[in-house]
């Protein structure tokens, strides 16, 4: 299995190079040559598989011979035997034709654990391997941050750094990072927004001498292998669908468009769903190049589901790649026109291409805190504010024929506050949550500076 970049620009890579650089070097992601295609009575057979089991047999499919299946094996299992639920992505009934996929019962209680816990494995593999280290740095919009500071605090081979937007987070968010202290990890709230901060990344990665010097990486769903690993849990649960399994739907909640498309390979592979469903909150800027066509960037938003401020989604280069029949420089003058002019607009061909795959819809904050609120009082389902915006928005697409899965991306103990005021009653948190209240923070308030961040770098290399 060979890689190549979005933007034209980079020879194929095998997959140790792809997870190890993250991006391009001509600023493009990258993406597998071909997607492996599974049959669906392929697909249906791998039903008796564990969670595990499952994982090993469709990474193995994108990783070529790094790893033999033994080590994989051991990789994967060590990687989920701290989830909670032995299914580790188990469905939950909400109504005959909807279900919710819960993601959050990992070790920060979010859906990034599920990658962030192997890649940590892989990359410890091979830096231990060839006797290397190396600097990761990622950027932020809540969740990411704790999850990969949980998956690399024992590494000693690599160094983390990690940027958020400052007081653009939840209080617990950013505790599950600033309160961990391992001497490998460096947390910086940035004064900006998300965007400013995964600019900083983006920009970093551009430096070629300082990738050089320092190794760097990157654990954003920027790095193909964050994808990878999340197409499995669609396969968990449409393997976990009790019925009839035709016209199946996806809600996802996103920002960055990582876990959105993800759905998308699994559909490419085989997987017989019919729409991914893109939910968003007040930062709509996926609604409306669905509906409209229309990719601008526009003020970001504070919002009570933080995870989703963003107006620029990485990912969504990818699948414009895709819908532009994999045209590098069609790509690019795009991506040129967003940097120029603050967005761009695609032709009725291209939207028709995404409707193909695609539906989208959004929630105010209002409706947010009511959905909590309802689901709460006539379901005795409780939801964090991201989860609450993908379950809303599927309703829209739940009939009499299809099926609707809403993922849950995160535990809604993790925005305490917010849950607390949308259902009028205090909630217990889960003890790792708890833990972390009374500890003491170590991180640094910075301004969106790129000389700051480099330099910080080398600093600790």
């Amino acid at each position: 299995m060979k890689y190549k970049s979005t933007r034209g620009g980079s020879e194929p890579k095998d997959f140790e190079e792809v997870l190890l650089s993250g991006l391009a070097k001509d600023g493009g992601l990258f993406i597998p040559s071909a997607f492996p295609k599974l049959s669906l009575a392929e697909v249906n057979n791998l039903g008796s598989l564990t969670y595990e089991q499952l994982a090993v047999r469709i990474i193995s499919l994108y990783t070529g011979n790094l790893f033999s299946n033994e080590e994989l094996k051991v990789l994967v299992e060590k990687s989920y035997s701290r989830f909670t639920d032995e299914k580790r992505s188990p469905l939950i009934k909400l109504s005959d034709n909807h279900f919710m996929l819960e993601l959050f019962h990992g070790p920060t209680l979010a859906f990034k654990d599920f990658a962030m816990q192997v890649i940590s494995r892989m990359f410890d593999f091979i830096l231990e391997k060839n006797k290397r280290k190396i600097s990761i740095i990622t950027a932020t919009s809540g969740d990411t941050g704790s999850a990969a500071v949980e998956a690399f605090k024992y590494s000693e081979r690599a160094n983390l750094f990690v940027l958020y937007p400052y007081k653009r987070i939840s209080e617990l968010q950013r505790k599950q990072m600033t309160t961990v202290g391992s001497s490998n990890t460096k947390i910086f709230a940035v004064k900006g927004t998300f965007d400013d901060c995964q600019a900083i990344v983006k920009n970093l990665f551009k430096d070629i001498e300082l990738r050089k010097d320092v190794n760097l990486a990157g654990v954003n769903s920027i790095n193909w292998a964050r994808i990878l690993i999340q197409i499995v849990y669609y396969f968990s649960a449409y393997l976990q669908i009790p019925r009839d399994k035709n016209n199946i739907n996806f809600s996802v909640p996103t920002g960055n468009f990582g876990d959105a498309y993800a759905g998308y390979v699994a559909k490419k592979m085989g997987l017989p769903i019919d729409k991914i469903i893109i939910a968003t909150n007040q930062n709509d800027i996926l609604d409306r190049i669905i509906q409209t066509g229309e990719y601008f960037k526009g003020k970001v938003y504070k919002t009570n589901s933080p995870s989703m401020d963003i107006q620029i989604a990485s990912n969504f280069e990818r699948l414009l790649f895709e819908i532009l029949g994999q045209n590098p420089n069609e790509l690019v003058r795009l991506m040129n026109r967003l940097e120029a002019n603050n967005g761009f607009t695609i032709n009725s061909y291209l939207r028709n291409s995404l409707e193909k795959d695609f539906a989208s819809g959004s929630l105010s904050d209002i409706e947010t805190i009511k959905t909590i609120n309802d689901y709460y009082r006539e379901r005795k389902v409780l939801l964090c504010p991201h989860s609450a915006i993908g379950v809303k928005v599927a309703e829209e697409s739940i009939g009499p024929n299809s099926i609707t899965v809403s993922l849950a991306t995160a535990h809604p103990g993790k925005f305490k506050d917010t849950v607390e005021r949308a259902i009028s009653e205090p909630i217990q948190l889960p003890k790792n949550l708890s833990e972390v209240v009374e500890k003491k923070e170590i991180y640094k308030v910075i301004p969106p500076d790129i000389n700051l961040i480099a330099g910080e770098i080398r600093k600790y290399f």
